[in-house]
């Protein structure tokens, strides 16, 4: 039940609110149980939570859906066997230590981590946003474990539970107060905490999404269609603004897909001419094959004037969608005719310097990432965007997290940010976390917002996930010292004599 409780607090459910009593479920679960049945009761609990949690990946492969699900669920496992077993404040510690640190290693590892899925998409919406600029995702993480902590211990003190035998009730009542009060008080300080400053000007922009049926692979809709429908939506975008185009205009990743390198085709003259006729700087996803076994995937900026401006190449690749890793071994595992190439991973921090302002660019799954938008920001970007490009997902599981995904990424950066996806969703957020608008799916559909730019810091900024780390492994060393303190109960047994 926590599991489920906490798959339900993630998009498209929604329902967030969840998330800290499941978080408090499963830690009362683990009071006083050997190490065997703490590891059992985790990975129960990583499928509760991931079984639904990742359920889009069964579109692509069944098998690999159900390893995936299997493997991610044992993060949740291994962070419950490293939790103590006795002593209420030392678990009170290391619960929401040793499970940030596994959502830490889970983020990391393997092929780059899987973030999509994390508890952290779910409090988007909910009162906690704030915390994301102190520590981004892992923050979020911690706060919801350590709500959950704060619930169930003042649960247990009311209706005198027995987690902890023979624990006195005063000791429960304290450990839920302090939890209690150091959640309040992290969101208090994250609500005032640094959020990028005021506005240094503001932006008028589009995201175009041409539109189109959902559910479809590369593969198998010709790259002439979408380009088509990415004209006539921005064709539309004239109509509806009479004729004048915002300062930036942003399409989506891969809308425009080439068997050759940008400047031997004749797609660059195009988007060009766009540009110029627009007059406006415009933002394109593309793809270009540059051998027989390796793409690039850029978001490249013309300028008003229709010259290249500024290129940025993804970073963080999509293993098995963009890329496989160690090719040779899981070709003997399966058919990996759908992902024929091998997309080359960029270097660059993600800033884009462009006429209308510096950018901050981050590839569709990149934005599930803190660390991928950190760098250009401090290298000086005063907005984000996102092109991405959820369409081969027939669901709107992965859209809704992303657009959370992008919430948070606004939030711990201090920008506001646009997003933009062939088929929906595009977005507008605000770096307070505002969905300013959202998209309907598979609409050809252009959505305007006026964005403002920003030079200030957020202590994630400036520090990025090493205080969280920090803390979590204070924390979880914390409670072990002193759940081993705590002996059990019936140890000290008086000797009986005889006279």
């Amino acid at each position: 039940m926590a599991g489920i409780g906490l798959a339900l607090s993630l998009p498209p459910w929604g329902f967030w609110i969840l998330a800290f009593p499941s978080a408090g479920l499963l830690w009362w679960r683990l009071a006083g149980i050997g190490p065997r049945a703490r590891l059992w009761a985790g990975w129960l609990a990583g499928l509760g939570l991931y079984v639904p949690g990742l359920a889009w990946a069964r579109s692509f492969t069944i098998p690999g859906a159900m390893v995936l699900i299997a493997v991610e669920a044992l993060f949740v496992a291994v962070a419950c066997l490293a939790v103590p077993p006795r002593g209420v404040v030392g678990r009170a510690l290391a619960f929401p230590a040793a499970m940030t640190l596994a959502e830490a290693l889970r983020l990391t590892w393997p092929f780059g981590g899987l973030p999509i899925g994390g508890v952290f998409l779910g409090q988007a919406d909910g009162p906690v946003l704030g915390v994301a600029r102190l520590g981004g995702p892992l923050a979020l993480t911690f706060v919801v474990y350590l709500g959950g902590v704060a619930l169930a211990s003042l649960v247990e003190a009311a209706f005198r539970t027995t987690g902890d035998r023979g624990l006195p009730t005063a000791t429960r009542w304290r450990t839920g107060a302090a939890a209690l009060l150091a959640v309040l008080v992290v969101v208090v300080v994250g609500g005032l905490a640094p959020d990028g400053g005021p506005s240094v000007g503001t932006v008028a922009t589009a995201a175009v999404q041409g539109g189109g049926a959902r559910g479809f692979r590369k593969s198998q809709i010709d790259p002439a269609t979408v380009l088509d429908a990415q004209l006539a939506a921005t064709q539309r975008m004239q109509q509806l603004d009479h004729g004048h185009a915002p300062a930036l205009v942003l399409w989506p990743e891969d809308v425009v897909s080439l068997d050759t390198e940008l400047n031997n085709s004749p797609e660059k003259a195009v988007l060009a001419e766009l540009a110029r006729r627009l007059h406006t700087t415009l933002v394109v996803g593309i793809t270009e094959t540059v051998s027989s076994t390796a793409f690039q995937n850029e978001a490249v900026a013309f300028g008003p004037d229709g010259s290249v401006v500024a290129r940025y190449e993804k970073v963080h690749r999509v293993p098995f969608g963009e890329y496989v890793p160690d090719r040779s071994f899981f070709a003997h595992l399966g058919n990996l005719s759908a992902v024929p190439l091998d997309a080359i991973p960029g270097t660059g921090s993600g800033l884009m310097t462009t006429p209308v302002a510096p950018l901050g660019a981050m590839i569709s799954f990149e934005v599930f990432y803190g660390n991928r938008g950190r760098p250009s920001v401090r290298a000086g970007a005063q907005l984000l965007i996102v092109p991405t490009n959820t369409s081969s997902y027939g669901t709107a599981q992965v859209p809704t997290q992303e657009v959370a995904a992008s919430e948070v990424q606004a939030v711990q950066q201090g920008r506001d940010l646009l997003q933009a996806a062939p088929t929906g969703y595009s977005a507008a957020v605000t770096n307070r976390g505002v969905l300013v608008s959202r998209s309907t799916l598979g609409a050809r559909q252009v959505l305007f917002a006026t964005l403002s730019r920003r030079v200030g810091w957020t202590i994630y900024v400036r520090y990025g996930d090493l205080p969280v780390l920090l803390l979590g492994t204070l924390g979880l060393l914390g409670g072990w010292l002193l759940g081993r303190r705590r002996r059990p109960v019936g140890r000290h047994r008086s000797t009986p004599t005889t006279g």
